[in-house]
This record gives structure tokens, sequence and C-alpha cells, in this order.
């Protein structure tokens, strides 16, 4: 079903509510990935390495399921739409802290806070989104959702190359604001927060739960909510597991790789710009492609076909001899990488019972993140001593990519699971 159909066939409500769930994911990526691509220029100014300052990668990603937690358990207690806002405006303030660090130090000290606002967002908007949305579809809007962090890519892939060093073009001169003025223009996000307030409703499923919360009594409900996660904690530790696989794959083929055209390749700040818009829309594609797919493949058929095909991309992506090459390959990567992950919101969401699908999900997501906190700065690290990025990248897809492939033909789905059931 074409995708502008599917979205003709939503109620304003269900379009309001999906689309604050991508602009939060979208916009929080924007932020994640501003850092990632003034790598080079931090450590410059604070007189480091690069795998110093991606340190600030593993400080993020380690204290995101503390986000993930808090926030999630907050979205189901409270309700998902006052708890994406709080959190919205959350992770732009310490965005904008973050442009006025003094030291590397405290760069760090404020990306551990930025991961804490960044995990919780993901969950509560992937369950804000799934349980205002119908099941016909939902691995299409499952594919653009994911997406968002790949358009998040691409807004600081252009605005670094626009805006960081400046413009120079048929004598018009554009002063560059340095990643600093990135960070500042990174606190925008807040705004979002007023289109939650004045558009989006809360969720129809969080609502009728409510209604029966009120009907029993804590004592009642608490061995009730309790019994439940018991039943799915087999599953929950096993996406644990896959979400440490998939992290591996997205931040093992992204984190690291503007660094390696800067450092490596030797490439313009302008040129990285662009390639990483370029892989940015390679991840749409992919993500669209998959999670349409997924609809009829099943979610697991899916993510491992998608995981296998980037294997043979591995030569262009990590040894191409010049940036057409290396832009190829990075497109190529990315719409395999994101084409699986495309298929992660709807597979998870369905696979979690009602009652903590704001926390369940976004938890597993983030622990995943956690397990794998030292891959970009592990990465830096070990080019830096043997002195081969294409070599550490291309080891880190295959392995990463038959693993995935392989934990999740072990696994199980829901597909088309109705999302009132608990």
């Amino acid at each position: 079903m074409p995708v502008f159909n599917l979205f003709q066939g939503l109620t304003r409500a269900q379009r309001n509510a999906f689309i604050a769930a991508f602009l939060g994911w979208t916009l929080d990526s924007l932020d994640f990935f501003l850092l990632v691509f003034c790598v080079k220029a931090i450590a410059g100014e604070f007189h480091s390495q690069p795998s110093a300052v991606l340190g600030a990668v593993f400080l993020t990603q380690a204290f995101r399921p503390i986000g993930a937690l808090l926030f999630g358990v907050l979205a189901d207690r409270y309700g998902r739409r006052p708890v994406l806002m709080a959190n919205i405006v959350g992770f732009s303030v310490i965005e904008l802290a973050c442009a006025f660090a003094p030291s590397l130090n405290a760069l760090l000290v404020l990306r551990a806070l930025f991961g804490i606002a960044m995990g919780g967002e993901w969950g509560v908007g992937a369950a804000l989104a799934f349980e205002s949305l119908p099941k016909e579809g939902r691995g299409t809007f499952s594919g653009i959702l994911q997406e968002g962090y790949a358009v998040g890519s691409i807004l600081a892939s252009a605005a670094f190359g626009l805006l960081f060093a400046g413009v120079h073009w048929h004598g018009l001169v554009l002063p560059g604001i340095g990643w600093r003025g990135l960070f500042i223009l990174g606190a925008s996000p807040a705004v979002l927060a007023l289109y939650v307030q004045a558009r989006v409703p809360e969720s129809p499923v969080w609502l009728a739960a409510a209604q029966q919360r009120k009907k029993h009594s804590a004592l009642h409900s608490r061995p009730t909510w309790l019994r439940q996660l018991a039943h799915f904690l087999p599953t929950f530790l096993f996406l644990v597991l896959l979400m440490t696989a998939f992290m591996s794959f997205s931040h093992g083929t992204q984190d690291v790789y503007p660094t390696f055209l800067a450092v490596a390749v030797k490439l313009k700040p302008e040129t990285i710009g662009l390639i990483g818009v370029l892989y940015g829309f390679g991840s749409i594609g992919g993500g669209i492609v998959f999670g349409a797919l997924s609809e009829s493949w099943g979610r697991r058929r899916t993510i491992i076909t998608a995981s296998l095909l980037a294997l043979p991309v591995i030569p262009l992506y990590a040894y191409g001899h010049t940036a057409i090459t290396l832009g190829i390959g990075a497109v190529l990567m990315q719409f395999m990488v994101q084409g699986a992950w495309g298929v992660v919101p709807a597979y998870l969401t369905e696979l979690s019972p009602a009652p903590v699908r704001a926390t369940a999900p976004g938890l597993a997501y983030q622990l995943g993140a956690l397990l794998t906190s030292w891959n970009g700065k592990g990465q830096a690290l070990a080019a830096e001593r043997w002195g081969s990025y294409p070599a550490v990248l291309a080891v880190t897809v295959a392995v990463v990519a038959v693993v995935l492939a392989g934990l999740t033909a072990l696994g199980h789905e829901a597909k088309g699971r109705e999302m009132t059931e608990v």
C-alpha cells in the first residue's frame, strides 16, 4: 500500500501523534549527531585526541538506559503526551548548555545528562505512535518512524557542511559558527513541545488502561503488573541482546565514519557533510523499503535479509579510494543498516505488553546502547593504534551483520498484534 494512501487513511489525531513521535526522534538524533560531526574540532579546541572526545558518545549511550527507565515508567504511569513534552524540553536545554562547556570534562558530563534525556524519547514516542495508529501498515509506519534518526543525521550533516566553516560561493561569504554555534542551533527542538501541547492527544490505549486502573485498587493492580512483567522477562532479555547487535550495527557504521573521512581520507568539512546527507537519504530509503516489506515477509525475515546484504558493500564503504566511491558505499551501507532498523519500532512494541509498553521497548533499546557504548571510542582507539580506519570499519560490519542475522533467526514475532491486548 503506498505510503501516501496510508497517511490519507489516518485520522487527524493519529497523524499528529505519528508526526510528534517522528519529529521527536528526528530532533533527538540531530542533537546526537552534531557532536559526532564536530569530534575533530572539539578535540582541537581542547587539545585532545578524537578518541577522548568520542568518550562523549560512550557516556551518552551509557546513560540512555536510565532515561528509558525513568521516562518510560513516568509515561506508563502519567501518560505518553506530558512525558514526551518534558523529555523534548530536557534534551534541548542540555544541548544548549553543551555550547558553553568550558572544558572537555564539562562537556562529557553534559553529554551524560543528554544521554538520560535521549534515552527516554524513543520508547515514549513509539508507544504514543503505535497505540494511536491502526495495525494495517504498521511495518511501513515503523520504517518511517525509525528513519527520523536518519533525518536527524541529514540535518546534522547539512548544518555541519553549511554552517560549521561557513560558505564561500561566487563572492558570497557566510562566516562559520563553529561547533558551539551548532550546539546552540541544536537547542531549537524545544519548540516541538508546543506542537505536542496544542495538537497531539493522549494515547487512546493508555487512556483506556487508566480508566481500568481507577476501577481496581493499587493492591490488586500491582501484582497483576508484576506477573505480566515476569512473564515477559525472557522475551525482554532476548530483546536486550538483539538490540545490542542492532546498536553495534548502526553505531559501528556511523559514529566513527565522519572522523574516518576527516582524519584518514582528509576530506573537507563540506564534502563530509555532503556524504552524510547522501547516506542519510540512503538510510531513509532503506527504512521505508524494508519496513514495508516486513508487512509481507515478516519482521524477522526482513531484518535477516537487510543485515546480510550489508556484507557485499564493505569494499566500497571502507576501502573506496575517492570521495565518490566512499559516498556510494556509505549510501548503500546505510540503506541496508537502516533497512534492518526500520523494522525495530513495530517489532519491539508488538512484543511488549500494554502495561509496560512505554518502558520495556525503550529500556531494551537503550540497554543495547549501554552494552555497545564503547563502540565508537573503541573503534577510534583501535584505528589510532593500528593506523587503519578501513580495517576497523570492515571487521565491525562483517562480524555484527552475521551476529545480528543469527540472533534474529532465534527470535519470534507478533506481527499484527492489537495494541489494546495486555
